[in-house]
């Protein structure tokens, strides 16, 4: 009797155990998911590929702001298309993007001089530009008009001119009626013409194949990104003008940027500045290596006469429009770091 009865009341301990069990992991899963939930989504935009150093810059960046957000990184121009990420920022539709220098100048002439060529002898010259009263001057400015928040400037190489020609290139006169690749915009356009080109607007994903059909006869990138993008294969020369330090901007949406608290901001901009230092690092140990390279891969690869490109573009915009909407006296600023 005693044995018949106990059966029941073990069974019931049983299911009283693993019913308490089961409501404390779904309890679990459901803070857990309330908690990712919680977590603001940030979409973040840009050109460059996946297999991009600035990509991995990225998903550094998402990892070390997880805790209070979920960053989410779509690449390769597939959300929003270069030129376009600041009209999304604006309106709401996107949080984060990489944004080019000649992109904002389109809406603020201003900023036309930070994307003027020869203007930053190097890397850490453009870093210290940015780090300075003239530099966060200019980062206001874009916040004030824009709605944008600058979290800084990320360098992905010094731009060299690619082209499918064998013609040796030693000066801008050589570069007359050469159809270079440039992206669309006024600055853009003008940065062609001060090497002495012809500019053709194209879209970034696009060159590969102008390049193959002679469609245009060059491109201008960065040594990083025409290995990436796999141009040297429709390349036969590359000509190191060293025209314009390559960087563009990270950032946030000014209205992303206030909603957070000052202790978010103080993590949000240590991510950031952690992740572009990292990215620097590897873009400049990268540019190194690729000359010799490209070299292996048949292209050939020399100096011009960068002396005669460096007075040529710099009397072009001198004596262009663009000059006179460039803040008084930060010329000589940027000169004298």
């Amino acid at each position: 009797m005693s044995e018949s009865i106990s059966r029941p009341k073990m069974c019931f301990a049983k299911s009283k155990t693993l019913a308490l069990i089961t409501a404390s992991i779904a309890l679990f899963t459901f803070g857990s998911a309330f908690a990712q939930d919680e977590k603001k989504a940030l979409k973040f935009s840009a050109v460059f590929s996946e297999q991009d150093i600035r990509a991995d810059m990225m998903r550094k960046f998402a990892e070390s702001v997880s805790e209070d957000f979920n960053v989410k990184l779509y690449y390769g121009g597939n959300l929003f298309k270069q030129t376009t990420e600041i009209m999304a920022i604006q309106r709401g539709n996107l949080e984060m993007g990489n944004i080019a220098p000649q992109d904002i100048a389109t809406q603020i002439p201003e900023f036309s001089i930070l994307s003027s060529a020869y203007l930053f002898r190097d890397a850490a010259h453009m870093r210290s530009f940015f780090d300075s009263d003239a530099g966060r001057q200019m980062k206001s400015l874009a916040e004030d008009k824009l709605g944008i928040h600058i979290l800084g400037p990320t360098y992905f190489g010094t731009r060299q001119v690619g082209l499918r020609s064998s013609g040796k290139i030693e000066t801008p006169e050589d570069m007359k009626n050469i159809k270079l690749r440039m992206a669309a915009g006024d600055a853009w356009q003008f940065l062609g013409r001060a090497l002495g080109a012809n500019p053709t607007p194209m879209a970034y994903a696009e060159v590969y194949t102008g390049l193959q059909t002679g469609a245009i006869d060059g491109q201008d990138n960065p040594l990083p990104n025409v290995k990436n993008m796999k141009f040297y294969e429709v390349l036969d020369q590359i000509v190191l003008t060293s025209h314009l330090v390559g960087y563009d901007l990270l950032v946030v949406g000014k209205s992303v940027w206030d909603e957070m608290s000052s202790e978010q901001q103080e993590r949000f901009q240590r991510a950031a500045n952690e992740a572009i230092d990292w990215s620097q690092e590897q873009h400049l140990a990268n540019e190194k290596e690729l000359v010799s390279f490209f070299k292996e891969k048949g292209v050939k690869v020399y100096e011009p006469n960068v002396e005669a490109f460096r007075a040529y573009a710099q009397k072009m915009y001198q004596n262009s429009d663009l000059s006179k909407n460039w803040p008084k006296g930060m010329l000589e600023q940027v000169s004298a770091m």
